[in-house]
């Protein structure tokens, strides 16, 4: 990992594949603080905080604001959908917009998490150390296979969440309930967060055509106007808006300001919310 001013990712190890989606490093330059909106991806993340130790950034349902001082350093582990839950031993319905320490979570795969990653570490050493305990995490608590393959099969722009259920031969109840656990909210928030995703990517990507009532259909969405509110809830910007805050010729004060990644501050210092009833 390269450990100079900035944001990166890179794949995780091979072993790690699928529960693991990617690791990142996050380094504040000494010149301001970082602030973001940090957006729904309907991942998981165990992040390490130099001076700080490590803490895990819950599912979010909205823009979760994010300031990071001047000079944080930040090494995470990013979960993909459904992975979370088993591999921390804990309902993620029970994370739902919130940043909470790991020492605080009470399970004993968070107990030896905060043992082993104390924010003296050097930042290498934190990264190791975390794939190493996500592997292991992983390899006690696999990924629920029933919400990996919902969130496969709403990775489509066609799906509907009333038809997994169908599809993988399960009752709606026990679907909602698998997912609000290992996901941290039921089929069909999730479909709306993988939606918003594809929006997102499509805006990085350049957003091709630049036309948002096609981009609308071609995501998934029933017109421009359901973009529209969905965007609002989702990022707190009209897609308008948020397609020029993620220009890549943007300047660096916008850049900072929405975030894709996980680039929270630690529990005493962000935003955090009550936790939601569960989300269908």
């Amino acid at each position: 990992m390269d450990w100079s001013q900035g944001y990166r990712e890179q794949p995780p190890p091979a072993a790690l594949f699928p529960s693991v989606a990617c690791l990142w490093a996050r380094v504040v330059g000494p010149g301001a603080d970082a602030v973001a909106e940090v957006l729904p991806d309907a991942c998981v993340d165990l992040i390490w905080e130099q001076g700080v130790g490590v803490y895990v950034a819950g599912p979010d349902t909205g823009p979760a604001p994010s300031v990071s001082p001047a000079g944080t350093l930040l090494a995470a582990v990013r979960f993909a959908p459904g992975a979370a839950g088993p591999a921390l031993g804990m309902p993620m319905s029970a994370l739902l917009n919130q940043r909470v320490a790991a020492s605080d979570l009470g399970t004993a795969q968070a107990t030896a998490l905060a043992r082993a990653l104390p924010g003296s570490l050097a930042p290498a050493e934190a990264l190791r150390v975390l794939v190493r305990a996500a592997g292991a995490m992983s390899d006690k608590g696999p990924a629920d296979p029933l919400a990996a393959r919902t969130a496969g099969l709403l990775q489509r722009p066609g799906a509907l969440a009333e038809d997994i259920a169908g599809r993988l031969d399960v009752s709606e109840r026990q679907l909602r309930r698998r997912c609000q656990a290992s996901v941290g909210y039921g089929p069909a928030t999730l479909r709306r967060v993988l939606r918003f995703r594809r929006f997102v990517s499509w805006a990085d990507a350049g957003a091709p055509g630049a036309d948002l009532a096609s981009a609308a259909a071609r995501l998934g969405y029933a017109d421009q106007a359901h973009l529209t509110r969905e965007c609002v809830r989702l990022a707190g910007l009209t897609p308008a808006a948020l397609l020029a805050a993620r220009r890549p010729a943007m300047n660096s004060a916008a850049q900072v300001r929405l975030s894709y990644r996980r680039t929270a501050g630690p529990p005493a210092a962000c935003h955090r919310r009550q936790p939601e009833r569960a989300m269908r």
